[in-house]
This record gives C-alpha cells, sequence and structure tokens, in this order.
C-alpha cells in the first residue's frame, strides 16, 4: 500500500512522495495460520477431472486477526465522508445520518420484495408519498418523483425532464449538452442516450471548467 504525501509548493506543482505504509497479505503471511477451519463434507466428494484440481494455491496465510487489522487500516487510507467533507451528492457518495442507516435495516423496509401484493407494503408507500409532498412543499415543484433508484437513474430522469420542458415549448433549436471533461462519466452517456449532441468542456491548468472554452460553446 502506498501512501502518497502531498506537499503544496510554488507554482501550484504537487510533489508526490509515496512510502510503503502497509504491507501485503502476502507478506504479512506465515505458514500455517489459518482464519477459518472447516468441517468435513457431509456429501459425498465429487470425482473432479486431475485437469481441474491444484495441488497448491498459494495463498496467503493468515489468522482471522490479521485479515482485519490489515483491511480496517486500509480502509483508513481512504477518504470518506465520514472523515471528512465531499461536495458531490450524487449516488453513495454523501452523507447519510447514521439513524437512516438504521432505520433502511429494519425488516419493513429490508425485506420489502418489489413484487409483493400491494396491500402488505401499504406502510412503506405512505412513507414514500409523505416525502414526497414534503419535498413537493420545500422545493416548490408541482410533482415529483422517487422513481429513480440511483445518481445516475436521477441523472437520465432529469435531463428527460429538461428535454421534455424544450419541447412543450416548441424550443427545438436546445440540443447540445456541455459535459466538462472532469464529469462523471455517466454525464455524456445520459446526455447521448436522451438524444442529445454531448459538447466536451476542457479543463483550464488548474483543473477548473475552462471559461473561455465555455464562452465560446454558450
Amino acid at each position: 500500500m502506498m501512501d502518497t504525501s502531498t506537499k503544496l509548493s510554488a507554482g501550484l506543482k504537487l510533489d508526490v512522495a509515496p512510502k510503503i505504509v502497509e504491507p501485503t497479505v502476502y507478506e504479512l503471511s506465515a505458514p500455517g495460520r489459518i482464519g477459518v477451519g472447516f468441517p468435513d463434507p457431509d456429501v459425498p466428494r465429487a470425482n473432479l477431472p486431475d485437469s481441474l484440481l491444484r495441488r497448491e494455491l498459494h495463498l496467503p496465510e493468515l489468522s482471522e486477526a490479521d485479515v482485519i487489522r490489515h483491511f480496517v487500516k486500509l480502509s483508513t487510507f481512504n477518504y470518506s465522508v465520514d472523515s471528512g467533507f465531499y461536495p458531490l451528492g450524487s449516488c453513495t457518495m454523501k452523507y447519510n445520518p447514521k439513524i437512516n442507516e438504521d432505520m433502511a435495516r429494519l425488516p419493513g423496509f429490508a425485506n420489502v420484495h418489489p413484487l409483493q401484493p400491494i396491500e402488505t407494503t401499504q406502510g412503506s408507500l405512505v412513507l414514500m408519498y409523505l416525502l414526497q409532498e414534503w419535498l413537493k412543499e420545500i422545493s416548490g415543484f408541482d410533482a415529483l418523483t422517487l422513481q429513480p433508484a440511483a445518481g445516475a437513474h436521477g441523472e437520465f430522469t432529469g435531463v428527460l425532464i429538461i428535454r421534455a420542458y424544450h419541447e412543450d415549448r416548441k424550443d427545438t433549436k436546445r440540443v447540445k449538452m456541455l459535459v466538462p471533461d472532469s464529469s462523471h462519466g455517466t454525464n455524456p452517456a445520459t446526455s447521448a442516450m436522451v438524444g442529445l449532441k454531448v459538447v466536451q468542456i476542457p479543463s483550464d491548468e488548474r483543473g477548473n471548467v475552462d471559461l473561455d472554452a465555455l464562452r465560446a460553446e454558450a
């Protein structure tokens, strides 16, 4: 595992000095260590052809504690919404209060199946309806949908609404979607799926949107 120590020097140049801070699981491995023991099989062993059998797997040998400590330590190297501010709000990279996570794991939510009888899902439907009405009141929109199941799905729905708005106004000239080259990969994909022409806007030397290029396309 590499630890990247980044220093901001004159001229906004980034000097990266990597160093090893955590060995790999193979380096932690010690002969004879085991993390789990399997019971004897209670079904007949299958006779596999020799061509499918391997005598040596060359897997690391670690205890359960070794594995847990290793991967928990690696996880602390990642930037996360629990350790700092994250400006984007799509998909899973946003802060969800821990109580929301607990509520989502309640059996009444976690065990609901999309195809189960509607009379058995009234509680969930009531909560979804109330949330929808609250969001309408807060935002001032005439209608809302909770149908999108993920960030990319919501993005696609939003662009469809934008297109429908222009079509309703008989505005057929707006056929381009300006997409920064630093945007999420779903952004140009969504625009293309909706039938818009994707125009990529480059970044400047500081990583921001090149305003001159944007003005040229606007």
